[in-house]
């Protein structure tokens, strides 16, 4: 009877553990997964920073017998005429660009507007060789209020979530320059402006770090150079001398550094264990 008993007894206990061990499996939950960060997407955001940059704003005229100008004296205008406007200010603005993210290899256009506060002037004047003590006066003002990029990205990730790359494209901005020259020799005047639309190009680099939710910050350095730009005159009033033919230029070169924040709308989020 012992026997019998502890037979049954050893049944039931099987029994109910296999049943403990069906039930904790059933109630227990999956393990959760982990999720890696995927950069390909739409994104839109803002940026701020500051641009230093200089500008080297030139007057020259020509020799003519029959005009204006000494012979020594087109070169000393010329001279005078070779100025340096340097600016910094406040740069801002918003950006919007697309990623494609390979492995760990992320490319990417982007564009964006800015605020430049590209601003600044030079005077410098001398003597005339030819007729001291007379003098001569060139001045110059250079500035560019807006500047926009279309730039490429090439990155790769430090870390699924880090991002550095480099980037480079083309750059837009509308540069004015205007000139203005007189003398005390027949009180002559000559005056031009400059605006021209100018298409150069940026190149940079910079580093993207993914916070969540789509959102990511960003810090990044561009150079631009807009080119060079020139315009002639022949408004040259000084009484009843003849008058003179003039050039005129500008260029314009920038350094930016800025920080930024995007946010990206959906794309692709990789499930991992």
């Amino acid at each position: 009877m012992k026997k019998f008993l502890l037979a049954v007894a050893a049944v039931v206990l099987g029994s109910a553990s296999v049943q403990a061990a069906d039930l904790a499996a059933r109630y227990t939950k999956a393990p959760m997964m982990a999720t890696a960060y995927n950069w390909t997407g739409f994104y839109v955001g803002g940026n701020v920073g500051g641009a230093w940059g200089s500008s080297d704003p030139s007057t020259s005229t020509v020799f003519d017998p029959a005009a204006y100008f000494a012979s020594s004296s087109v070169s000393a205008i010329a001279a005078v005429g070779a100025q340096r406007v340097n600016s910094s200010s406040v740069t801002g603005g918003f950006t919007a660009g697309y990623n494609w993210q390979v492995n760990n290899a992320v490319l990417g256009l982007e564009g964006d507007i800015n605020y430049f506060g590209f601003k600044g002037r030079a005077t410098g004047s001398a003597l005339y060789p030819c007729c001291a003590p007379d003098t001569f006066t060139v001045s110059s003002s250079v500035s560019a209020d807006w500047l926009a990029t279309i730039r490429g990205r090439i990155g790769f990730l430090a870390a699924p979530t880090w991002l550095l790359y480099a980037t480079g494209g083309a750059a837009i901005a509308e540069v004015k320059g205007n000139f203005n020259f007189t003398d005390t020799f027949a009180a002559a005047t000559e005056s031009a402006a400059i605006r021209d639309t100018r298409v150069g190009w940026t190149a940079g680099v910079g580093t993207e770090y993914a916070v969540g939710g789509g959102w990511s910050l960003k810090a990044e350095y561009l150079y631009v150079d807009l080119g060079r730009s020139s315009v002639t005159s022949t408004n040259l009033l000084g009484g009843a001398f003849p008058t003179n033919v003039f050039t005129h230029s500008v260029d314009l070169k920038s350094n930016i550094a800025r920080v930024g924040v995007n946010y990206k709308f959906g794309g692709p989020v990789v499930a991992r264990y």
